[in-house]
Formats: structure tokens, C-alpha cells, sequence
């Protein structure tokens, strides 16, 4: 009897393998009830320890630091000062709050997420990795999780304040507000809020059911076929688990939008301030419904356009770049009706694409490669590496500001010569604007280097002139080694040092904006200590082979010594036995 095929292959595999998901989803969902309340406790007691006990060092390092701006006119300092005393108020219950909600859900999604991905990791022992994956690792997870919150709320914020306590304004004049403007800007966010909330929640209900059928046809379609997401059938967990959820998520969408429209209702105050117009800002009010209901059927497939009316709410759109413009995928589809994504795709590869911190670590690798070479070399000293782990010192910016911008200089120089339309990787990777990270974060820090890399481009930089400038990204917090490198530098005009410079400075503050991302201090932090463990190596080594070479030398020293004794003893004895003679 010969086997089935194509469409009854396809169903006798499915049926196969529906009892094994079900048995999965069963094993996952016991692990994560179990281990949720843990988790949960853990995530909540560290984070609001955290939240408490740096609560009155952030109220008054708060107020001391708009006090202290020059950013920052006197009026706009007041109102600043009453409203962040409302949200220094509610912050710890919000933080508390939400610890509780993001310690159960890592607690109990975590482990089922882990059992699927014993199957399909392609690991030994797969039936004894389903009971043990997802268990001690969620543990562990959750730590780090208190950890990382308690980088934000110490590193990132501290870093952030400094900023402002210390910078000047760009204009050398503090950003001050218009009061006889903010009685109708306040009128008009308010109207905005009363209008957009009820309508795009009433959008969003609508159209949720689309959302659920659409994406659970595309899903099943996928699942017959074997296309999509079950291409790849280390996937096939995970795509049976998105077909099971795809309501939570649909219901989440729905959240989401509900929340969103609140902060796109209060935004009517922002344009009707910005432009001293309450029509713009009423304008606003109507086209913001416009652009949602026109968002929303575009990433639904739906027809495009709206029933809503779009106003122009910009006295001067080329100066206000919308939030909310269609993105150039859809843009270039209005001829087909939809742009309906390839099944082609894999699933499993449009994970990895998604996930920024997998770009994050990457960059930490290179900062690893690049440390241990600069160790070897003699210009990171050990110095630094202490420093930089006490946290004091200026040197600390050498280690936690300079490397990774040297790092990401590197990699912008070798982008800028392979004549490359994004950013190369050290293993060849080509991070482009189509298949980077969709991470609107990610943006904020890809967007600018991309700006850097075409302008590094342009000037064309000489061999000597990248070495100057590469130094310099990484010395640029010691005044000390800057002044050596100034008289070490190759003949540049004053025109060309200040570019350079301006290069450097751009440089570092974008990567001090990156150390204040979530995760990104524990990575510095293990780095750091990876350096000082090599730099303690190779010290070590060098302190033995002295030592050795110092005890060869004392021995020959002896040796000598003793020869000599050993001569004069003998001449002396032979004088004796003469003289008696």
C-alpha cells in the first residue's frame, strides 16, 4: 500500500502532530503555573525594592536638576516642577503595578514558550529538555529582569538628568513657554481626547473581527500548504501556538489602540500650541482619524483610504514630519489593492530580524574583539578597566562610552568602503533600512549612523585621518591622552580637525544614548569584566615571566658571587702556603 500524498500526507501529518502540540501546551502550561507565582513574587519584591528605596534620591536629584538646567526658562521650570510631582507621586504604585503584571506574565509564558522550543532546537534528550527547559532558566531570567530594571532606574536615569543639568541649550537661549497659549492648547487636547478616544475605540471593535478571521485563514492557509510560518519545521510549535493566541493578540491590538488614541487625542494640544492656531489644532482632531482608520486597513489588507476627511494641520508640513505617514511598503502597493506579504518568508528567520537585542549583543562582541586587541596593544590600560568598574573617574568613559564608539566606527568605516547602503557586520551581516529591526528604539539609534556612515562617505577620509579619528572616538573622555594624540596627530587643517572632532563628539553621544537602553549596562558590565579578566591574564603572565627571569638573574648574581668567593679563597690560601714556605 502506497503512502498518502500531497493534501492527505499534508492532514495525516497534521493529525500526527496535533496530539504532540496539545501534550506540549499542556506540559508548558503546568510548568508555567507552577513556576508563575515565583517568578512573580521575585520580579515584584526586587522591582519594588528598587522603585522605594531610590524614590526619594529621584524626587530630589528630580527638583535639583530642573532647578539647576539652563536648558530651561524660569515659568517652564514651574510648570515642569508641578508635573513631574504628579508623576513622582504615582510612579511607585504605577511601577509596582506593572511589576506585578510583567512577573506573571514572564512567569507563566516563559516556561511555555521553552517546552516548544525543546522540540524544534534540535537538541538530545528532547523528552527530558520538555520537562527541565523553561524551569530554572525562567528563575534565572527573572533576576535579570530585576537587574535590568535596576540599571534604568539607576544608570539610565542619572545618565539622563545629568544631561540635563549640564548641557546648554542649542541656541544658547532656554526653551521657554508662551502661558497665553496653554489655556487653549489644553482646550483643544481635551476636545481631541473626548473625540478620538470613543471613535477609534469604536474602529478598533470593529474591525477586530477582520483581524481574527483574516489572520487565522492566512494561519490555517499556511498550515496546509506548509508555507509561512510552518516552513521550517523546528517552527511548527510556535505557529500552532500563534493559531491558539491569535485572539490574545487580536484582543491586545484592540488594548492597544484604545490606549493609543488617548495620547493621539491629547496631541491636539501639542499642534495647536506649536502652531498658535486653535483651526490646526481642531484640523488635527478630524485628520488623526483619518490617518488611524487609513493605518489600520492598510496592515489589514483592507480597502484603502478613509471615510474620515484629512485637513492640513501644518502651516509648514515640510518642517513636521508625520508620525503617522504611510510607510513606503504600502505606498508602493496602492496600484494592487493590497501587498499581501510572501509565503516565502521564513517564520523562524523573521524572528531573528525582529529582535534588536540579537543586534545589541552583536555589538558587544565586537567591543570584546576590538577591547582585547586595544588590551594587547597597550591603549587600553588597566587603569581604565577599574575605573571603569568603580565608576569613577573620567576614564570610565573610555571603557563605557569609547569602545563601543569605536566599535560602531569601525564597522561605519567598512560599511562606508564596501560602498554599502547599510551597515556591515564584522560576519558580513548587512543591516539595511528593509530588513532591520521594525524597533521604533532601534530606528532612533540606526537612522543617525546611517547619516554618519553617508557623510563619512563624503569626506573621504585619508588612512592616517581614520586612525586619528578612530583614536579619538575612544580617547575623547581623557584630556590627558587627547593632548598626546593632538601632538601625534597628522597635519590637518583647522577646517578638517573640527570635522573630525564634530565626527567624534556625534559619535559618542549616540552611543551614550545606547548604554541607556534596557540590558545594554549588564552587557557593559560583562564586558568589563571580561576585559579586566584578559588584561589580568596577560598581567599575570608578565609579572611570572619577570619573576622568573628575576630569579634566573639573583641566581647568576649568586652564582658569580660565589665563583668570585671561591677565587679569592683560593688566591688567599696559596698566599698562605707561600708565606709559610
Amino acid at each position: 500500500m502506497e503512502p498518502p500524498k500531497g493534501f492527505w500526507a499534508t492532514l495525516w501529518c497534521f493529525l500526527c502532530f496535533l496530539p504532540l502540540f496539545l501534550g506540549l501546551l499542556i506540559l508548558g502550561i503546568v510548568k508555567g503555573t507552577l513556576l508563575c507565582p515565583f517568578v512573580c513574587l521575585i520580579v515584584t519584591l526586587g522591582n519594588s525594592a528598587i522603585i522605594l528605596g531610590l524614590w526619594p534620591a529621584h524626587a530630589v536629584w528630580t527638583y535639583y536638576c530642573i532647578a539647576r538646567t539652563k536648558q530651561l526658562g524660569p515659568v517652564l521650570k514651574l510648570i515642569l516642577a508641578v508635573g513631574v510631582s504628579i508623576i513622582l507621586v504615582l510612579w511607585p504604585l504605577a511601577g509596582i503595578f506593572g511589576s506585578i503584571l510583567i512577573g506573571a506574565g514572564y512567569g507563566f509564558l516563559a516556561p511555555i514558550m521553552a517546552t516548544f522550543d525543546a522540540v524544534g532546537g534540535g537538541k538530545a534528550n528532547n523528552l527530558i529538555h520538555c520537562f527541565l527547559d523553561g524551569t530554572w532558566s525562567t528563575i534565572k531570567g527573572s533576576f535579570t529582569v530585576v537587574r535590568d530594571f535596576k540599571d534604568v532606574c539607576f544608570h539610565s536615569y542619572f545618565s539622563i538628568m545629568d544631561d540635563l543639568r549640564l548641557h546648554d541649550p542649542p541656541n544658547r537661549e532656554p526653551y521657554e513657554i508662551r502661558l497665553r497659549d496653554i489655556p487653549g492648547a489644553c482646550m483643544i487636547g481635551l476636545l481631541g481626547i473626548m473625540v478620538d478616544m470613543p471613535i477609534i475605540t469604536l474602529i478598533a471593535i470593529c474591525k477586530s473581527p477582520c483581524m481574527l478571521f483574516k489572520g487565522w485563514n492566512r494561519l490555517f492557509h499556511d498550515l496546509i500548504g506548509r508555507e509561512g510560518p510552518f516552513l521550517e519545521t523546528a517552527c511548527v510549535p510556535f505557529a500552532g501556538l500563534a493559531i491558539l493566541l491569535w485572539p490574545l493578540a487580536v484582543t491586545s491590538a484592540v488594548a492597544a489602540s484604545i490606549i493609543s488614541s488617548f495620547f493621539l487625542g491629547a496631541y491636539a494640544a501639542v499642534i495647536t500650541y506649536q502652531e498658535t492656531s486653535v483651526k490646526m489644532g481642531i484640523a488635527y482632531i478630524i485628520s488623526s482619524l483619518s490617518m488611524f482608520d487609513e493605518y489600520s486597513n492598510d496592515e489589514l489588507g483592507m480597502r484603502q483610504g478613509s471615510c474620515f476627511p484629512r485637513h492640513r494641520y501644518r502651516k509648514n508640513e515640510s518642517l513636521h514630519a508625520s508620525s503617522f505617514t504611510r510607510p513606503a511598503s504600502f505606498q508602493r502597493g496602492s496600484q494592487d489593492g493590497k501587498n499581501p506579504p510572501s509565503h516565502a518568508t521564513s517564520f523562524k528567520n523573521g524572528i531573528l530580524e525582529l529582535k534588536p537585542l540579537k543586534l545589541l549583543d552583536h555589538l558587544f562582541s565586537e567591543c570584546k574583539h576590538h577591547g582585547e586587541t586595544l588590551v594587547a596593544q597597550g591603549v587600553i590600560q588597566y587603569e581604565d578597566i577599574k575605573e571603569s568598574q568603580s565608576s569613577k573617574g573620567g576614564r570610565s568613559r573610555i571603557i563605557n562610552i569609547g569602545l563601543p564608539a569605536y566599535s560602531i566606527l569601525q564597522a561605519l568605516l567598512f560599511s562606508a568602503k564596501a560602498n554599502s547602503d547599510g551597515l556591515v557586520l564584522s560576519d558580513n551581516t548587512e543591516i539595511t533600512t528593509e530588513n532591520r529591526p521594525k524597533d521604533k528604539i532601534f530606528g532612533w539609534f540606526f537612522d543617525p549612523l546611517m547619516i554618519l556612515k553617508e557623510q563619512i562617505k563624503a569626506q573621504d577620509f585619508s588612512e592616517e585621518e581614520e586612525q586619528y579619528l578612530s583614536k579619538l572616538v575612544l580617547l575623547l573622555g581623557d584630556s590627558r591622552r587627547i593632548n598626546n594624540l593632538d601632538n601625534q596627530s597628522p597635519p590637518l587643517d583647522q577646517r578638517k580637525r573640527a570635522e573630525i572632532n564634530a565626527f567624534a563628539r556625534r559619535l559618542q553621544g549616540i552611543t551614550k544614548s545606547l548604554s541607556r537602553y534596557p540590558t545594554a549596562r549588564r552587557r557593559f558590565d560583562d564586558l568589563v569584566q571580561s576585559l579586566s579578566d584578559d588584561l589580568e591574564m596577560k598581567l599575570g603572565s608578565t609579572q611570572s615571566a619577570n619573576k622568573a627571569q628575576m630569579q634566573y638573574v639573583r641566581s647568576g648574581i649568586v652564582r658569580i658571587f660565589s665563583q668570585r668567593s671561591f677565587k679569592m679563597s683560593k688566591i688567599t690560601k696559596n698566599s698562605r702556603r707561600s708565606t709559610i714556605g
